[in-house]
């Protein structure tokens, strides 16, 4: 038997903040911004049909990279395929501290699978502003989603894996979006 076992507490930690969070994209989406002469009113193109489909996104911002699917809907059995593909994406040897909302499929439950790699962290209730992945989505809907007109579900998941795939392809860009000074571990 070996007596010489390392302390938990003299165990390396290495941690990686990350953010998580889910957002809706179909086909009655919302309005977004433009650049008009003052006093102007541009047209927009806006859908009433109700397609939609879920991005379920993470960001680790010190390392410029991020995990999603597109999913149909938010439950926990989506929750749990999202968890599997952030756990495969954390580096080898750290553990992904992921804040969450409080949303009911992030609670702990018999039915969620949270990773050994992978610790919840909720936020506070009515604090989007404390989650990045909130500013994430908001610029993709500024920069990707805003007046578009998707035809079909199959266009919407399209769209959402080319909005995430281009997101990502700038880890500067999820540095600058997800970095937060009081979340630095």
């Amino acid at each position: 038997m070996n007596t010489e076992q390392e302390a938990p507490s003299q165990k390396p930690l290495t941690n990686e903040p990350s953010c998580k969070d889910e957002a809706r994209v179909g086909q009655q989406g919302t309005l977004s911004r433009v650049w008009a002469p003052v006093g102007s009113c541009p047209a927009m193109v806006r859908d009433n049909r109700r397609a939609n489909a879920y991005i379920y996104g993470a960001i680790c911002p010190g390392r410029g990279m991020g995990a999603a699917l597109v999913m149909a809907s938010a439950n926990t059995e989506a929750m749990n395929e999202h968890l599997k593909e952030i756990s495969v994406q954390v580096a080898t040897g750290a553990h992904a501290a992921l804040l969450c909302d409080g949303a009911g499929w992030h609670e702990k439950s018999k039915e969620l699978v949270v990773p050994g790699n992978i610790t919840l962290i909720t936020l506070p209730p009515y604090s989007p502003e404390l989650n990045p992945m909130e500013n994430v989505w908001e610029f993709l809907r500024d920069n990707r989603f805003g007046a578009q007109v998707w035809k079909t579900y199959g266009a919407i998941v399209q769209a959402c894996s080319k909005a995430w795939n281009w997101f990502v392809s700038d880890p500067l860009r999820i540095a600058s979006i997800g970095t937060r000074e009081w979340v630095i571990l």
